[in-house]
């Protein structure tokens, strides 16, 4: 035998509220006409004749039973249907996913950090004086001495305490200036090392500043040689076997998805595209993060050697891009395979196989 409760109780002349263990109700009315509604939507009015011990009950709910075929039918039908549509989202959702993902592997040279003037930030003055006390504590000093405490904190005896915590305040602004004063202490430091030429200094900035670290969202990879200040030797892993799908997505006209294998030439031009995308926003990022003028990008892969049976990691291509003519190229426009071509390169592609591997340029092929 189960536990239960019931609890009934006024809460205004006519009107009960009763409080039980399958939720609310609510009842008005006196003793010949009672009219009672359920938090979960059941009603009943309830009607006697006082002395007689004749009464009348009818019961409703906001849920209609329907009995007939044809009703249930017509239920049955207006779920299905709403649970079609909620399919159709989701395949439609499915495919534009898909169709996103190929545009963002054929587009992304068109993202670019913000470039960075070395010169301005290593001429950039001091935030204040080091002999001096900061703008922050100057504030807060400001406010303790011209600290005033009004009646209620005469009243209350408050006035130590209150007095305590903007000496705090003085305190917490001093270290914040003097914090603000070391930042900008390192970033001048390390903007002076830049401007110099120090190669050290690049890999501290690409290490704090990590460049194309979006990229890595594709699985990317990347290693950075430098021996002088105006070039440097990029390798990126490219992992298309991960990054390029090889099938496609589509909506059938009854809204389903339909998964095909992609031919050869739309998977290798997809590889191709987004090879080149990425070597261009490569050479965009870091011409923007340092004062380079010449950087060879090697694209690595994992290809299978068919004459020992494993995969090997080869170079796919390698080029050597400068600053002023990349910068001058329409990057919202341009084909990323015709760009790569205008500069000195080494690539073989082919439209049913892909690419073929290369000898990566090597500090004596390239004329600075």
């Amino acid at each position: 035998m189960g536990f239960g409760f019931r609890k009934s109780f006024k809460i205004a002349p006519g009107i009960r509220m009763t409080a039980s263990k399958s939720g609310l109700g609510v009842s008005f009315g006196g003793k010949g006409l009672r009219y009672s509604v359920h938090s979960s939507g059941r009603r009943r009015t309830t009607a006697s004749i006082p002395g007689t011990g004749i009464s009348y009950t009818s019961s409703s709910s906001n849920k209609r039973n329907y009995r007939s075929n044809s009703y249930q039918r017509h239920m049955e039908i207006l779920q299905r249907e709403q649970q079609a549509r909620e399919e159709q989202e989701r395949n439609r959702l499915i495919v534009e996913k898909f169709e996103n993902r190929i545009e963002m592997i054929k587009s992304i040279h068109k993202e670019c950090d913000e470039e960075i003037n070395w010169m301005e930030l290593n001429d950039t003055p001091a935030p204040f004086q080091k002999d001096q006390r900061g703008p922050n504590e100057l504030s807060a000093t400001q406010i303790y001495e011209s600290y005033q405490p009004n009646f209620f904190v005469k009243l209350f005896k408050t006035e130590t305490s209150q007095r305590n915590k903007l000496l705090k305040a003085v305190q917490s602004a001093a270290e914040e200036d003097a914090k603000a004063y070391q930042e900008w202490l390192e970033l001048r430091t390390l903007a002076n090392r830049v401007v110099d030429g120090e190669v050290e200094a690049f890999f501290e900035v690409i290490e704090q500043m990590s460049p194309l670290d979006d990229l890595l969202e594709f699985g990317s990879g990347f290693e950075f040689f430098c021996d002088q200040s105006q070039f440097m030797n990029i390798e990126f892993d490219v992992h298309s076997d991960s990054v390029v799908p090889k099938t496609a997505l589509s909506l059938t006209k009854t809204g389903k998805v339909s998964e095909k294998e992609m031919t050869k030439t739309q998977y290798y031009d997809i590889q191709q595209d987004y090879v080149c995308s990425c070597i261009l926003r490569i050479a965009r990022d870091m011409f923007a993060l340092l004062p380079l003028e010449h950087l060879v990008i090697d694209a690595m892969d994992e290809q299978l050697n068919t004459t020992t049976g494993y995969n090997e990691r080869v170079c796919i291509l390698s080029v050597h891009l400068e600053r002023g003519p990349l910068n001058r190229l329409n990057f919202e426009y341009i084909d990323c395979s015709d760009a790569i071509s205008g500069f000195t390169h080494r690539m073989k592609f082919k439209k049913t196989g892909g690419f073929v591997p290369v000898q990566p340029f090597s500090n004596h092929d390239i004329q600075i």
